[in-house]
Parts: C-alpha cells; structure tokens; sequence
C-alpha cells in the first residue's frame, strides 16, 4: 500500500507540513509505505485548458497533457492507495499552488457526459488538511469552509471514496509574534493552543491517516 501526502504551504516544517507528516505517520502504523511532497519545491503551472485529456482517441485522453515538475508527481499519485492533501488557507481559500496542483489531479478524470463520470479506475480514499489563523466561528461566519468542502465533494466524485477533511483553527502562525504587526491576535491565547489543542489536531491526523489506510484493505 502506498499514501502520498501533498504540502500546499511553502513552509516545510509549520502547522501543514506538521500535520500531514503525522497522517502519514498514522498510515505507516497501519502497513503503508508514505511520501511527502512539497509542492513549493516543484515547477509547474495550473491547467492550462488545452483540453487534450477530453479530446476523443486523444493521445492524452483521461490525463494531463502538460509536461512539467507536477508530471511526475500525477504518475505517483495515479499509482497511489491514498492520498491527503494539505494547504493552509490564504484569502479564504487553499494555497494557488495546492488549486493548481488538485485542477491538474482531478480535471483530466472528469468526463463531460451527462453524469460526471469519471476515469479514475478504481476507488482512493482521500484526505484533506486546512489550517486557519481564524477561529471556528469565524471560519464559519466567512463561509471560508464552503469552497473548501466542495474540493472535497469534487475528490469524491472523482475517485470514487468518502473523502476525510481536517479543519486546524486558530494556528500558532509566527515564531515570534513581536516581530511583526500583529495587535489583532490575543498571543497568549495563540501559545496556549498551540500548546494544548494543536497535538489533539495532530492526533486527529494521525487517526486519519489511519483511516484512509484501513479503507484501502
């Protein structure tokens, strides 16, 4: 069995990349072989509607024609048992490389016909991780979780699994909140969640981690 985990954040060892490296975690102590990928560290752009992966008889029918870093990295997923995706949330929304890495995964298996089928051959279970420097009842109160649980329902359709998702509130964002402007936040408050309700968030992921290997069996 193999998940694949996929880091929407530049930042390679904050609250995202923490988070999904424990969903591995939790998917190697069920027996699966893990990777993390960065997506910051790869050279690709979003889909660029030539539309070759709808073209019929099309040399690339039901694949991304674009041949660039993310290449790859689609051939492994396509290959994969599981897969959770990570991504902080910027303006609202994930990260513009994780929305163009997920248009690139899951256009090419979307078909045009009447039902919204898909050419995804068999059923992956998916996962996703968010993390928010707002609260949850101000995530709920923007309707920043609505696009995102879309994404979600999307992944669904696609691969043909219930998907898990993970909202992270109120995250510890800076090493050092002194550094920067910053006087909306309550530092206290942030330090004592990060201390006392962030390791229940990695548990969470671990648990899901878990969960996504033990679907795949």
């Amino acid at each position: 069995m193999k998940v694949i985990a996929v880091n929407g954040s530049p930042r390679k060892n904050w609250n995202t990349a923490t988070l999904l490296t424990k969903a591995l975690e939790g998917a190697a102590n069920e027996g699966a072989e893990t990777e993390l990928i960065h997506l910051y560290d790869l050279d690709f752009k979003g889909c660029m509607s030539c539309f070759a992966c709808k073209r019929k008889g099309g040399a690339s029918y039901g694949k991304c024609a674009c041949r660039d870093g993310l290449t790859p990295v689609l051939e492994r997923i396509a290959a994969a048992d599981a897969l959770v995706v990570g991504s902080p949330v910027y303006l609202g929304s994930a990260t513009g490389e994780t929305k163009s890495f997920l248009e690139r995964l899951l256009f090419p298996y979307y078909v045009y016909d009447r039902t919204g089928s898909s050419l995804f051959p068999r059923k992956m279970p998916v996962g996703f991780i968010y993390t928010l420097g707002a609260n949850e009842a101000q995530m709920k109160v923007a309707g920043y979780d609505q696009p995102l649980t879309l994404m979600s329902q999307f992944a669904e359709r696609i691969f043909g699994a219930p998907t898990e998702t993970l909202f992270v509130n109120d995250t510890y964002q800076f090493d050092d909140y002194g550094k920067y402007v910053s006087d909306r936040f309550d530092v206290a408050h942030k330090a004592k969640r990060r201390k006392d309700v962030f390791p229940q968030d990695c548990q969470k992921a671990f648990t899901m981690g878990e969960k996504l290997t033990v679907a795949i069996t």
